[in-house]
């Protein structure tokens, strides 16, 4: 599975690792994900999800129908689980 938010699209950022003598090295700065089970109710059974943190409190605040329908995802595609 891709290190991507389902719901936001965040994924790796290319960064430099800088010691104390200035020196620079690449490395990746990896988003926050989380595996997650979220109710939709609509559906009426939870739907598994892999949502950034920032994706998480943005959910609390719009709902997993209005997010799903900002990334231009089908919930029904999700197998339901209770």
């Amino acid at each position: 599975m891709a290190r991507v938010c389902q719901l936001t699209g965040k994924r790796a950022n290319n960064g430099f690792a800088v010691s104390h003598s200035h020196r620079r090295t690449k490395k990746l700065q990896h988003a926050n994900l989380q595996d997650k089970k979220i109710w939709w109710a609509e559906g009426n059974c939870f739907v598994r999800l892999r949502l950034s943190t920032k994706a998480l409190k943005t959910l609390d605040k719009k709902g997993i129908n209005a997010m799903a329908r900002e990334a231009g995802l089908d919930l029904r595609q999700f197998k339901c689980e209770n």
